[in-house]
């Protein structure tokens, strides 16, 4: 079905935006990013003439009255998302929202309710679960490739003790789990189709930031675990491992999963584990996470169907997180 592109403007010239999401989106043949916005106009017309933008507002109301404009992505900061997400519901404009959707379940349904009663299309922006590898992964899940999976572990780490970083003020939805402990939460809850009925967790906050920066959780999904650690203070690294009856499922670049060069996933069983286990080496070509996610909900806003990463889905995400802070507190 061919149809004209989206046009898109952008609440925010951050980092995320201007570095990876904007360039990815203008490749996209199904989307057109037309405008940014900043609280600065010097700042939101430096930012279109980097990135070749049409249109550069000095505030976020100035975009979102912009009747051109069909679809805003919002790569705020985390405490602003349901502010922002709510006024581009009201101005009629669909939502593409970074991760978390929200910093908290009632923020969150708050931005479901509001667009799903202005009648726009609202998906958050975990870009992973739309790239081809963890297609591939999924459905060697659902064939049955590696038996019954009962064990996901996830690990996510990275350094940051820049105290004016917001991924370490509280008050702006900073810490680890907010951050990238989000991702295993989704990644857990994606493998096993489900909510978790049980959740342990412990917890260790930065005594100079008061946000979380090391996390230890416990998912018990019916009898299926999937544990992950993720970290603010600790060396950069992430990966999943998927366990099965018949073998494991190895995802080694999961989440900022490179754009320009083939991905795996490694499909291991048999043999004589850990020493020499055989494997089967499944490539995917090159394809950008960012452009996908641009393609799909472009696809959504022109079609009427369903976003592939349904807002009720970031809300149940959301509960979990809640329940994981609850859990270190108990």
């Amino acid at each position: 079905m061919e149809f004209a592109p989206v046009r898109w403007g952008v609440l925010s010239t951050a980092d995320i935006g201007l570095k990876k999401v904007i360039p990815a989106m203008l490749v996209s043949n199904l989307s057109r990013v037309d405008a940014i916005a900043s609280r600065s106009s010097g700042t939101a017309r430096e930012a279109a003439a980097q990135l070749g933008l049409e249109k550069a507002y000095g505030s976020y109301e100035d975009l979102l009255a912009d009747p051109e404009i069909e679809a805003v992505y919002i790569p705020l900061p985390n405490h602003l998302h349901r502010e922002w997400t709510i006024k581009a519901a009201e101005a009629g404009k669909h939502v593409l929202c970074e991760k978390p959707l929200a910093i908290s379940s009632a923020d969150a349904r708050e931005m479901v309710a509001a667009c799903e009663g202005s009648g726009v299309q609202l998906m958050e922006a975990f870009m992973y679960r739309l790239h081809p590898m963890w297609r591939k992964a999924v459905q060697l899940i659902e064939d049955g490739a590696i038996g019954e999976v009962r064990a996901v572990q996830i690990v996510f780490s990275y350094f940051n003790d820049d105290p004016s970083n917001i991924r370490n003020i509280p008050e702006f939805g900073g810490g680890a789990l907010f951050d990238i402990g989000c991702y295993a939460v989704s990644v857990a809850r994606m493998i096993f189709a489900s909510e978790p009925t049980t959740i342990k967790a412990s917890i260790e906050r930065d005594q100079r930031f008061g946000t979380d920066v090391l996390a230890s959780v416990l998912l018990d999904f019916a009898g299926r675990h999937a544990s992950f650690v993720c970290s603010t203070l600790l060396e950069e690294n992430q990966r999943v491992e998927i366990y099965g009856s018949d073998g494991r499922i190895l995802v080694e670049i999961p989440f900022n999963i490179p754009p320009d060069r083939p991905t795996r996933v490694l499909q291991l069983s048999g043999g004589e584990p850990p020493v020499a286990p055989g494997m089967v080496v499944h490539e995917l070509a090159p394809a950008n996470s960012y452009t996908v996610q641009a393609d799909v909900f472009s696809r959504s806003v022109r079609t009427g169907i369903p976003v592939p990463i349904a807002p009720h889905d970031s809300v149940a995400g959301i509960e979990v997180i809640e329940q994981i802070f609850a859990s270190a507190r108990v």
